[in-house]
């Protein structure tokens, strides 16, 4: 038997790709998965290489510095993918010891500043966005936008949200459905969980996934009265479906019973910014309303209302758990308290 991939036979770690690769993979990792992820670490490592750098030598500047070389070949989205590859790699390593810190936490922390601070983006106001939601009034089309504006998921994780995901304390739908039987969401009702570990193209409870869920970690994110409100008027309509994860959100247009996909959420998004004036065919992302415009709603208004970035990072899925580890043991029931507390009116 030959040595575990990576490690030498003094015990420390000769390539710590490999050793990482090897890890994901027993973690269950897609081989696409993995190949992904050792591509982009592979071009990492030989960008370090120029100037006699290994990646466990690497600080802050030099990922940042492959950081800004990234974004003179590559779109946006995929240099915060290839960044977010990078800091899980050395969030791993951190967490089993193999080195010393994740340089790539502050560079990631800059990245998602500079994008929740977009000044070009459309500003809604909340009266204004009340009054768009107003006008949505298709159960289905209701509950997904309510979920968006008020927990900040990205369209991919509503789209995998199961009805094990969702704890609702409400008897008329509770004999209905086996609703949050996720171990996770023992003791916390009238909460959404969203997984981090579901990847498309893998298997997650019974179906393949066409989406991914990009946190990193798993998060139980509030559901306020609004949001439970609209979420029981759907599941009193909700279609039986053909899937054994038994989706949350499951169409009720040509393709019936099946699980919502993003595009069909983008459509229905689009079709209602449309009506309102808020999307123009060949706009760009500055004018246009999407789901992704959501999710930045939901970030700048509930960070104006409570001031505490480190809530709002966690409920978005862009805080880690060695950052949470640095807050106090009731980190939970502060989220949730200070959500329940700031969360804006929308109904």
């Amino acid at each position: 038997m030959s040595e575990r991939a990576g490690r030498s036979r003094g015990g420390g770690v000769e390539d710590p790709i490999e050793y990482f690769l090897e890890d994901m993979s027993y973690h269950g990792k897609s081989e696409r998965t993995c190949e992904a992820y050792g591509r982009v670490l592979r071009e990492f490592e030989a960008f370090l290489a120029e100037t006699a750098t290994t990646p466990a030598e690497a600080d802050r500047r030099d990922c940042l510095a492959w950081v800004h070389e990234l974004r003179g070949d590559h779109a946006d989205s995929t240099v915060a993918t290839y960044a977010s590859y990078l800091n899980r790699f050395y969030g791993y390593m951190t967490q089993v010891g193999e080195f010393d810190g994740n340089p790539m936490t502050l560079v990631t922390q800059e990245m998602d500043e500079a994008i929740d601070t977009d000044p070009t983006r459309r500003e809604i106001s909340i009266p204004g966005m009340r009054a768009f939601v107003d006008g949505v009034t298709h159960p289905l089309d209701r509950a997904v936008m309510l979920t968006l504006l008020k927990t900040g998921v990205r369209v991919g994780e509503l789209c995998n949200l199961d009805l094990r995901d969702v704890a609702l304390d409400e008897p008329r739908v509770s004999e209905a459905y086996d609703l949050g039987t996720r171990p996770q969401l023992e003791g916390h009702p009238d909460t959404l969980f969203v997984d981090p570990d579901v990847s498309r193209g893998e298997v997650a409870n019974g179906e393949e996934r066409t989406a991914s869920n990009k946190r990193k970690r798993a998060t139980l994110v509030p559901v306020d009265g609004e949001l439970k409100a609209a979420l029981v008027r759907w599941l009193a309509i909700r279609p039986d479906t053909p899937s054994p994860a038994e989706p949350l959100f499951a169409s009720t247009r040509d393709a019936w019973g099946q699980r919502l996909t993003p595009e069909m959420v983008r459509s229905a998004v689009r079709e209602h910014a449309e009506r309102e004036g808020w999307y123009r065919s060949g706009a760009d992302a500055a004018e246009n309303v999407t789901p992704h415009y959501f999710r930045h709603f939901f970030t700048t208004h509930l960070r104006d209302r409570t001031g505490d970035r480190g809530i709002v990072k966690y409920l978005r899925g862009d805080v880690a758990d060695d950052v949470i580890d640095t807050y106090t043991h009731n980190w939970g029931d502060r989220v949730r308290r200070v959500y329940l507390d700031y969360i804006y009116s929308l109904t």
